[in-house]
């Protein structure tokens, strides 16, 4: 204890729920800013809970299979800010690849895995779980050797209640019997009253929503096996029968695990040909793979994401959307009504639509010049002079103009109809399943060969603005500036969906693995919009479309392939319904254009670290929140912070512990520690 620390007075005990990332991020930060100052006049003790492995936490586990890969590549995610001097704990995931490690004891495999790897690779997500673990150990290390503290403990628990004192935080709840198990020891309770919480909850067990609570329920009573949304770690795959077929909901992140688990996980073997994009593999079968029967409203899986280094490349700029115009904007209504936001359909994306269809054309002349009727560099400019183009009221105008230009100077590319890309399919009738698996396989192919082909391709490069653009939008909800119910009904009614599939797909080495799987018949697809049902008489699940003119699917199991629903109104954590229950907490509060409220999808907080408000709208003086339970407040929570990119931006989540940290920080030196809560 240094010298200008009370010996008389009792540590100020900070409590971190949940080691996983967040709570990684929260250790590495309060590292580094104790590091940083002096004069400590109360010492500082930290103890954290988690039933799984400490900084790998459960979606991480280091025990999970090594198939399931990460759907970003090595350069982009991290826990810490990049390190700049030696000695710092926290490193971002490319450092902790460049050096080998960083001095963690690796198995053969991982040291195997991290040798091979570089700045583009997609790595597997228990190697990614064992760069956490060194940063939690590292981060737990230098707390301990800071004079500061009194005492780091970390405890394999799970906290199930959480009750505010006068002056302090009581939480309960059990020591589990081992390594990532949720069974409690028998009557090994646990209580700790701490001064300051920190919620780092990561994802958490939810209920099923009514369809799928219906379904689950149908389904046993007919004796079929029903899967519900689940971490794909979680899934006893070894269950799903051999040689059936098996019927998957959903075609985004977690059908690809489904896919591999059933696939290369039962003996199956991929195999390089000399095919070309999108017909680079060929699969041999083991005999032990069930056929795969997969569906999902927009019929296709989520586009691969190109092969390039970087998340956005260098050459994509946004001339149309600036975050700043919109302040100002908002600050002009502001002025006669406080409230005053601006709707995502009129205001921001006409300027990102601009800015996707300029990088497709602009792209497209420099890739595709024979495809233009007049001058490609003449093209460009015309369409710039389009799009710079003033307007009165009429806002869209420009895009009638746009459309008018292509259909004259570039007819052979045709105009970019940016919505429908995430519904390739819509509309079209195909009368045989025979069709629709060719019309898949032909989607799958050229989505190959546009990957590969990266920023010289138009589409990808559009993509990679939408991209962009998704980033700046992220930005605008965080600040309020977008209308509560233009978040939910244009945000996230029809633009989240349509940018999560076109670019936050997998990496390419999985639409080629899936291409393969459809020409060698271990996957089939059953259409867009479809319909799933259980044939009581006959004892069976049903699928069809109804743009697939063919009998339904039939099949005894059926795997919902997405992740348990974050919202914190349909979730099973026992902490988080205390919490609601007893009022301590609240879901976010929203209202819609008449002024009606409805609730988020996540906590209710107040300012900069994020306080939780409870249920009379009063923010906690000391308890924090940060991460997925911050779905309304932020929007791509779930999305690890990218290296190198300022804390306020595409690292938010590293300023959110920054902010949490400095914040608990100031807390432990106040003297007045009856300050009402």
């Amino acid at each position: 204890m240094s010298e200008q620390q009370n010996p008389g007075r009792e540590p100020y005990v900070i409590a971190v729920v949940g080691a996983g990332p967040r709570g990684t991020s929260v250790l590495e930060r309060l590292a580094s800013e104790l590091g940083r100052t002096r004069n400590h006049s109360r010492a500082i003790t930290v103890v954290v809970f988690d039933v799984h492995d400490p900084g790998a936490g459960h979606v991480w586990s280091t025990a999970q299979s090594r198939l399931f890969l990460m759907n970003t590549p090595a350069g982009f995610p991290t826990v810490a800010p990049e390190r700049e001097t030696p000695g710092e704990p926290g490193l971002s995931f490319d450092q902790w690849r460049l050096a080998g490690g960083d001095g963690a004891v690796l198995s053969s495999v991982e040291a195997e895995e991290l040798e091979k790897m570089g700045r583009g690779s997609y790595p597997p997500r228990a190697l990614y779980g064992r760069y956490l673990r060194h940063v939690f150990e590292r981060s737990v290390e230098a707390l301990r050797a800071n004079t500061a503290v009194a005492e780091v403990r970390v405890e394999r628990a799970e906290i199930t209640g959480l009750h505010r004192g006068e002056a302090d935080y009581l939480l309960t709840g059990r020591r589990v019997a081992g390594a990532n198990s949720r069974t409690p020891q028998s009557g090994d309770a646990l209580e700790l009253r701490a001064d300051a919480v920190v919620l780092a909850l990561g994802h958490v067990p939810a209920h099923l929503n009514p369809a799928q609570e219906a379904m689950a329920q149908a389904a046993d009573d007919a004796g079929l096996t029903y899967q519900g949304p689940n971490v794909p770690g979680d899934v006893a795959w070894d269950k799903v029968p051999a040689g059936e077929t098996v019927l998957v909901r959903g075609l985004g992140l977690n059908f690809f695990d489904v896919m591999i688990a059933l696939t290369v996980g039962r003996g199956g073997q991929f195999n390089e040909i000399n095919g070309g994009p999108g017909r680079a593999l060929e699969y041999w079968p083991s005999g032990r793979e069930p056929r795969i029967v997969a569906a999902s409203r927009r019929g296709t899986p989520y586009r691969a994401k190109s092969c390039i280094e970087e998340f956005i490349p260098d050459s994509v700029s946004l001339r149309y959307l600036d975050f700043d115009v919109i302040v100002q904007k908002v600050a002009e209504a502001r002025a006669l009504n406080p409230d005053a936001a601006v709707r995502f359909d009129a205001h921001v994306w006409p300027l990102l639509h601009r800015d996707v269809l300029l990088a497709y054309y602009r792209t497209a002349a420099m890739r595709h010049p024979s495809r233009f009727e007049v001058d490609p560099d003449e093209f460009v400019d015309s369409l710039i002079a389009v799009l710079d183009a003033e307007h009165q009221a009429g806002s869209q105008v420009w895009l009638q103009g746009a459309r008018r230009l292509v259909e004259e100077q570039a007819p052979a590319l045709g105009f970019l109809d940016v919505p429908r890309l995430g519904h390739p399919f819509a509309e079209r009738g195909f009368p045989s399943l025979k069709e629709y698996q060719k019309a898949v396989m032909e989607y799958l192919e050229f989505d190959a060969i546009s990957s590969v082909e990266g920023e010289k391709d138009p589409l990808k490069m559009a993509i990679a603005t939408l991209n962009a653009g998704r980033m700046v939008v992220k930005e605008m909800i965080t600040e309020r500036l977008i209308s509560d119910e233009s978040r939910q009904s244009e945000v996230q009614g029809w633009f989240e969906p349509l940018v999560e599939g076109l670019a936050s797909g997998p990496p390419l080495q999985r639409i080629e693995e899936l291409a393969a799987l459809a020409r060698a018949n271990v996957v089939e697809f059953i259409g867009p919009d479809p319909e799933f049902e259980i044939d009581r008489p006959s004892g069976v699940f049903t699928a069809s479309s109804p743009w697939v003119d063919a009998p339904a699917y039939t099949a005894r199991t059926l795997i919902e392939a997405m992740m348990p629903a974050n919202r914190v109104l349909q979730t099973a954590s026992p902490l988080l319904r205390q919490l609601l229950e007893d009022g301590l907490a609240a879901a976010f509060h929203m209202r819609n254009d008449q002024g009606e409220p409805f609730p988020g999808s996540g906590l209710e907080v107040k300012g900069e670290p994020y306080r939780v408000v409870d249920a009379r709208g009063v923010a906690h003086r000391a308890l924090f929140v940060l991460g997925l339970q911050l779905s309304s407040a932020q929007w791509g929570t779930a999305i690890a912070a990218q290296a190198g990119a300022p804390l306020d931006g595409a690292a938010r989540t590293l300023g959110d512990a920054q902010d949490i940290t400095r914040e608990l920080l100031r807390l432990s030196q106040v003297q007045d520690l009856n300050q009402p809560r």
